[in-house]
C-alpha cells in the first residue's frame, strides 16, 4: 500500500488519547508497510516539530486538552497543509461539515470499518503529494 518509490515511505500520525486505538491503528498500518507516529495528545504532535515528508494525520477530534479541531486550526494557521482524517466517538453531522469544510480528507465515526479508514488514508497521501508538487512548481 506505502509509495517506497521515492525511497521514504509516507508517515502516518496517529494522534488519539486512546491507547487500544493507537496500537491497533500502528499495528494495522505498519502491517500496510507505513511508518507510524503515536502521540496521546495534540500537545505531543505539536511539541515533536515540524514534519517536512509526505504523511498525513488520523486525529481523534474530542481529546483531554487541545482537541483534535483546535489542533487542524492551529495546524492551518501555522501553514502546515498535513491532510487530516478524523476519527471520532462523539462526531455530529455539524462538526463533520465544519472539519470538511475545513480542508479534512475524511470524517469517520467510531467503530470504522478497516478498509474505510485505509481508503481514506490513501486518499490523505495522494492528496499530500499532490499539493507539495503544485508547491515545488
Amino acid at each position: 500500500m506505502a509509495d517506497t518509490r521515492s525511497g521514504s515511505r509516507p508517515t502516518i500520525f496517529v494522534i488519539d488519547d486512546d491507547d487500544s486505538v493507537r496500537r491497533g491503528l500502528s499495528r494495522l498500518l505498519r502491517s500496510l508497510e507505513f511508518d507510524v507516529e503515536t502521540c496521546e495528545s495534540a500537545n505531543e504532535f505539536l511539541e515533536r516539530g515540524n514534519y517536512e515528508d509526505v504523511g498525513c494525520l488520523i486525529l481523534d477530534v474530542r481529546m483531554p486538552g487541545l482537541s483534535g479541531m483546535d489542533l487542524h486550526d492551529t495546524l492551518i494557521g501555522a501553514g502546515i497543509d498535513l491532510p487530516i482524517v478524523f476519527i471520532t466517538g462523539h462526531g455530529d453531522v455539524p462538526l463533520s461539515v465544519q472539519a470538511m469544510k475545513k480542508g479534512a480528507v475524511d470524517f469517520l465515526p467510531k467503530p470504522f470499518d478497516e478498509n474505510e479508514l485505509l481508503n481514506a488514508v490513501s486518499k490523505a497521501i495522494d492528496k499530500h503529494k499532490k499539493t507539495r508538487a503544485e508547491k515545488a512548481e
